[in-house]
């Protein structure tokens, strides 16, 4: 078993808060000294309580789903003895109402772009080198929304 750690940090300062117009702004501040400024999503919470040039909570999740998902995906391309020169995703998530009638991610489509040096794997080799990805991503295993990828555009 292993366990990773996050903190979330909030100030509310001079700012009221029970008319519900505080700023939503904070910071993640994770084991390797690095802070992410974050904010609830403008689409969640207007401005100016939200800040839009901060990560959100919806964009960290898609983020995290390309991410494990593409690490993996080098992980067995390596493996496989394919070289990968470069991978770009263009993820995007769908929030919508799921079965149950409450808001939830409901689908992640991932648009990896990947440039191979050398020899590339063929189409069923690459959907195969993906599937494993998919399969192995603890992320996507954690979540209930359908994960997708598709060719980049």
């Amino acid at each position: 078993m292993q366990s990773f750690e996050a903190q979330v940090s909030w100030q509310r300062g001079a700012q009221p808060f029970l008319d519900n117009r505080y700023s939503r702004a904070h910071a993640w501040h994770f084991d390797g000294g690095l802070t992410v400024p974050a904010s609830s999503s403008p689409l969640s919470v207007p401005l100016p309580m939200s800040d839009p040039a901060n990560v959100d909570p919806e964009e960290a999740l898609v983020a995290a789903v390309s991410s494990c998902h593409m690490l993996f995906f080098l992980a067995l391309a390596a493996k496989d003895g394919y070289v990968v020169d470069s991978y770009r995703d263009h993820a995007r998530g769908t929030l919508d109402r799921n079965t149950e009638g409450r808001h939830a991610f409901t689908r992640i489509t991932l648009r990896p772009a990947i440039a191979f040096a050398g020899a590339a794997p063929s189409a069923q080799a690459l959907a195969a080198l993906h599937h494993g990805a998919h399969e192995r991503c603890y992320i996507a295993n954690s979540i209930k929304a359908e994960v997708i990828v598709e060719e980049a555009l």
